[in-house]
């Protein structure tokens, strides 16, 4: 059964070009609960942490360095089929393969700077919720 939970993150770019505002905008009318959300910049050390999945993999370097270049939203978002119905509504991780209308295909830079983050898995979205909230800070 699917869950309820996702994780997301504004990343620097869609946050510095003043985007947070609209992507919140379609988070919201898509259907979704803010659970948890706060604006921080994570430390290079912290972006590492939170990626170290991907550690092995040649873009782990420069995802590390753009990820701590300036400051993020993280966000635990609730709603039934939580992390399907967001990656849909996110696109695909290129945009320029993400559908029409989706956060990416509309704000995204590029591959890296691709707007937002969003949990591939049910058990993903828990994990990287607990990585930015503490149990308090999450209704």
């Amino acid at each position: 059964m699917a869950g309820k939970l996702t994780f997301t993150m504004i990343k620097p770019t869609a946050f510095k070009n003043n985007n947070s505002g609209a992507i919140l905008k379609i988070i919201y009318e898509a259907g979704f609960i803010i659970k948890a959300m706060k604006l921080t910049r994570l430390t290079p050390a912290q972006a590492g942490a939170f990626y170290e999945v991907h550690k092995e993999r040649p873009f782990y370097a420069s995802l590390v360095e753009f990820m701590s270049s300036g400051p993020i939203i993280a966000a635990s978002l609730e709603k039934d089929n939580a992390v399907e119905d967001y990656r849909t509504l996110i696109g695909a991780t290129n945009p320029e393969n993400a559908a029409k209308g989706t956060i990416r295909n509309l704000y995204a830079t590029n591959l890296q700077q691709n707007a937002v983050h969003g949990s591939d898995s049910d058990e993903n979205a828990i994990v990287e919720s607990d990585y930015f909230f503490s149990k308090v800070e999450q209704f």
